[in-house]
């Protein structure tokens, strides 16, 4: 019996996905970017399917442990770095690289006492404001680095896109020219590009790209869909009708009484709500998938139920599935209506929602 609320994810949704950046990207590596739980689709699920990758992109430390623990042998970087001296020999042991940004964590590969030397990757802030050091900080921290015994050479160089996602805005651009004279006959790896700068911005690919929301088969674009891309939806988030309700017109439904009916219908409640991850702000009118087509939610999203309206003379019945986003219905789509982006819903999803890799 399939447990409810789940999140069925597909091993041959990934693996395309991942197929089709090498072939949008293809003088690129690739380092797949699986922080916040594999974007809510699971850490070891995602890189187990993707273990054809070049690398791994974390966030946190516990996040690369986590991989390494689960035999992943693959490149693993810190995207935020390291945050403490100490971190600095689980970096070593674990054959960890790391991203660094600011003058502390220089501070602390210089006072360090290694085995052997630590990879790093340099951040320049190059617009996005963030992280990262300022273009005129740059030529000082890159000869300290150069000059430090704790930093593997060469160094590798990497900046961050604010506006990739724009396909119309010229600051992707900007960042780009400013990168590349920065590092202008350097040498070491450099990663631009995001899921946005990958599919949007060619130019911004050079030896590594970092998707992360397009290995899952999202587009990073409002107004866009993946698979416009050739990628593929890997989550289809399902639950179940737990009942359907005759519901007479002027009768409201759920807490406040938020919604009222204008004729005759029935209602169906979905077992799932914020208490699973999915937002209490959905509005009326956001749609879910049953038995072939689109149905609107109703009434306000409550910690564990949801309701929508089927009709009048719909056939559904309890414990048909009821499809929250997936193949049948783009989570593009369902963020759009509920005012939010696609990174939020899939990332947000708690424990209670089962994870099924197929």
């Amino acid at each position: 019996m399939k447990p409810f609320p789940r999140a069925e994810i597909s091993s041959r949704a990934l693996k395309n996905n991942l197929v089709r950046l090498r072939e949008i990207a293809p003088e690129s590596k690739v380092m797949a970017v699986v922080k916040a739980n594999g974007y809510g689709h699971g850490l070891l699920n995602v890189a187990n399917c993707l273990n054809d990758a070049d690398g791994f992109g974390l966030a946190r430390l516990e996040e690369a442990l986590a991989l390494r623990e689960g035999g992943v042998k693959s490149k693993l970087l810190l995207l935020e770095g390291f945050f403490r001296q100490a971190d600095l020999t689980t970096l070593v042991e674990h054959d960890i690289d790391t991203v660094i940004h600011n003058e502390v964590q220089l501070e602390m590969l210089e006072s360090a006492s290694l085995s052997k030397p630590v990879t790093v990757w340099l951040k320049i802030d190059s617009g996005m404001h963030r992280l990262g050091f300022t273009p005129e900080q740059f030529e000082s921290v890159y000869s300290r680095l150069k000059a430090c015994p704790q930093v593997a050479k060469p160094i590798n160089l990497m900046s961050h896109f604010a506006c990739a996602d724009e396909p119309d805005n010229d600051s992707t651009k900007i960042q780009m020219n400013l990168f590349n004279e920065l590092i202008k006959g350097l040498p070491g790896d450099r990663s631009l590009a995001n899921s946005a700068g990958t599919l949007y911005w060619p130019a911004s690919q050079a030896d590594w790209i970092r998707p992360g929301i397009a290995l899952y088969g999202v587009s990073p674009v409002t107004g866009d869909l993946g698979g416009n891309h050739g990628l593929m939806p890997a989550m289809d988030l399902v639950s179940e009708l737990i009942a359907v309700r005759d519901h007479k017109a002027g009768e409201p439904v759920g807490y406040g009484s938020y919604w009222c009916a204008k004729e005759d219908t029935k209602l169906g409640v979905v077992a799932i709500g914020y208490g699973d991850g999915y937002p209490r702000n959905a509005p009326e009118g956001t749609p879910v998938w049953i038995n072939g087509r689109l149905v609107p939610i109703v009434g306000r999203v409550s910690m564990d139920m949801l309701t929508v309206d089927l009709g009048l003379n719909a056939s559904d019945r309890i414990g048909d599935d009821a499809i929250l986003w997936g193949k049948a219905l783009p989570v593009e789509e369902v963020a759009e209506h509920i005012g939010t982006i696609a990174y939020e819903l899939v990332t947000k999803l708690t424990p209670r929602v089962a994870v099924c890799l197929g």
